[in-house]
């Protein structure tokens, strides 16, 4: 297949490729490279430097390939800087997909995999999270994805757009050959923030609050290994392909972790100690979020195979270890 790839010059979309060329496949990546790099885009990969919202380049690139289907990684992904600037986040999410899509609905390119995430959902209190859970995100980051989802709906409504929504939960981890991993500055992932902490990179982990009614106080996620959330976007695509309906499915292994937890086992698997200090809550957290995914289990026959914290932890900090070099 050739597919069409947004945001490929980033953490998840550079992965999507890697696999997608792995298997023999075509790539076509677009990227600004406001937040992804030109060192995580494979070479086998056609690359074009240019943001979503000039349709007049996109619908040049839709015009010039043949593609089988699009898969739509661009956008912004901090809770806590779509707080305090959410008219960014409505604009680079919402309002770009909007017309991304659109354009994308009148082209003969009619299959589209979206990038969500569990920010879209309600505080689940503690029970893990199905697909038909109740919708209400805590953040501006989750609303501006909660409204490309039900664009997207829409817009397929109207048009002959398949789509295949996947709702990622704590994405973690790197290629299993170092080709790719996290490379944002600042960032805000914790299994990151921990490793560059193992390897004295900051001085410091923030625990955002430990009174949440929670095991032991701190929030609990679900980490999933990016090798497996991206097995199951190539699932999703060659659904599409096969001439499958449209649908929305959870990523992730169904298994909380607290935020000391993860702390703990990255301190452990590193041998390093480090600083842990407990700041104030963070407007927007949710205190538990872990996801529901026996639907793309059973439905997909998608089959994690990298579900371990540890294997997570050790490809993160061996992907850490080769930008030291």
């Amino acid at each position: 297949m050739k597919v069409f790839i947004t945001g490929g010059a980033g953490y998840i979309g550079s992965h999507m490729a890697l696999s997608l060329l792995d298997q023999g496949h075509d790539v076509v990546i677009l990227d600004d490279l406001s937040t992804g790099s030109k060192n995580l885009i494979p070479s086998k990969a056609i690359f074009i430097e240019g943001n979503i919202s000039n349709l007049d380049l996109v619908n040049k690139i839709l015009t010039e390939h043949k593609f089988d289907a699009v898969a739509h990684f661009a956008g912004s992904i901090q809770v806590e800087e779509s707080i305090y600037d959410p008219v960014k986040y409505y604009q680079n999410n919402t309002v770009n997909t909007l017309r991304f899509v659109n354009l994308l609905s009148k082209s003969k390119t009619k299959k589209l995999v979206f990038s969500s995430t569990a920010a879209v959902y309600d505080i689940s209190k503690n029970i893990i999270i199905k697909e038909n859970n109740r919708l209400n995100p805590l953040n501006p980051y989750g609303s501006s994805k909660q409204m490309c989802e039900k664009i997207i709906q829409d817009i397929s409504k109207s048009s002959e757009l398949k789509f295949f929504i996947l709702r990622y939960f704590n994405v973690a981890g790197a290629d299993l050959k170092m080709r790719s991993g996290q490379i944002s500055e600042n960032s805000t992932h914790l299994i990151k923030v921990c490793v560059e902490c193992a390897l004295q990179k900051r001085k410091l982990v923030e625990v955002y609050g430990n009174d949440y009614d929670t095991q032991d106080g701190t929030c609990v996620r679900d980490f999933i290994h990016i090798s497996d959330l991206i097995s199951g976007h190539i699932l999703a695509l060659q659904h599409l392909i096969d001439g499958g309906n449209s649908d929305i499915c959870n990523l992730g292994y169904g298994i909380g972790l607290s935020v000391s937890e993860v702390i703990q086992k990255v301190k452990d698997v590193s041998g390093n100690n480090f600083l842990v200090k407990i700041g104030n809550k963070r407007e927007g957290d949710n205190p538990y979020v872990v996801a529901d995914c026996n639907k793309i289990k059973s439905k997909y026959k998608w089959q994690p195979l990298h579900n371990d914290i540890e294997t997570i932890i050790k490809t993160s900090l061996n992907w850490e270890k080769s930008l030291l070099v």
